[in-house]
């Protein structure tokens, strides 16, 4: 159980690796915190003439954006081949310090342990082994919903298995493994040198290039040679959100990413089935789980 803030993150952030699980037989399920409403247009050249958005106002532009986060997302989801899409419920907060943060129906203003309990729920309904979340260091992007989508998985983490938490949510069901997504430095500085290497230049600015590093934190590695593809195609799905023509998504195709780079990393932070490793020797995420959870 693969755990989002909105429409789009599940496809920028472990599409490859949920992918491949499924294909093995693995349920995997999405868990989507909030619609999306906060989104704007991405894509320029759906404003272009003859365009679903040519000629709309700011506000029917908005509308429309909205109207069209659901479907995207399910697009999206198919072609990753997660075998079920759940939605938590709540509104998407937009950046830090707007006027969407205060929208009594944002994730931000949720209550954490309705919130949590939420999410225990889907997980004890779902027997779900092993929880995908995002992790404790977010300076990087500190977006609220992101920030609030890592306190809540934490809390369901800890409390799906006790009895004394949300009996009204079904039989307790203790997760055995949790994981932070993490883009790692070392991926970061290797797309960097191939686009330099492919157009003489990077979308990759010093904002990004002098992030501290947390690739000392990555305890797992899955290689994902022959799935870049669930990357690239669920981006696309997100048409309103993900320019077609944008380097820094596109400007390296699932071959030339795989050659550079063709881990996804993970970090491992509670683990009931084991001690967690030291380095980042680990290549499976259902690793000391047991029997994997059967489609």
């Amino acid at each position: 159980m693969t755990v989002h803030a909105h429409p789009d993150d599940e496809a920028s952030k472990g599409a490859p690796t949920l992918a491949m699980y499924h294909e093995q037989g693995v349920r995997t399920v999405l868990v989507c915190c909030t619609g999306g409403e906060e989104g704007d247009l991405q894509n320029p050249s759906l404003r272009e003439d003859g365009q679903p958005f040519h000629d709309l106002t700011p506000e029917q532009e908005r509308a429309k954006v909205v109207s069209l986060r659901e479907s995207e997302l399910a697009a999206s989801a198919a072609v990753i081949g997660f075998d079920k899409v759940e939605m938590l419920g709540y509104r998407d907060s937009g950046m830090a310090d707007t006027d969407a943060n205060e929208h009594p129906e944002c994730f931000h203003k949720a209550d954490l342990d309705e919130a949590a309990g939420r999410l225990v729920a889907l997980i004890r309904r779902e027997r779900a082994q092993v929880i995908i979340t995002y992790g404790d260091d977010q300076a990087g992007y500190p977006h609220p919903d992101h920030l609030r989508v890592h306190d809540i998985s934490v809390l369901a983490f800890e409390r799906s298995g006790d009895p004394d938490w949300y009996p009204e949510h079904g039989e307790p069901f203790a997760p055995s493994k949790l994981y932070y997504s993490v883009w790692s430095k070392a991926r970061l500085i290797a797309a960097h040198e191939a686009m330099i290497a492919k157009f003489g230049e990077s979308p990759f600015d010093e904002s990004w290039l002098e992030r501290a590093s947390q690739d000392h934190r990555i305890t797992t590695k899955i290689d994902v040679t022959g799935y870049m593809w669930a990357r690239t195609g669920a981006l696309r799905a997100h048409a309103t959100q993900v320019d077609p023509g944008a380097s820094w998504w596109f400007g390296l195709d699932d071959d030339q990413l795989t050659e550079i780079y063709p881990w996804e990393d993970w970090i491992l932070s509670r683990s009931l089935v084991g001690s967690i490793p030291s380095g980042d020797g680990e290549r499976d995420l259902l690793a000391g789980v047991g029997d994997r959870v059967s489609q």
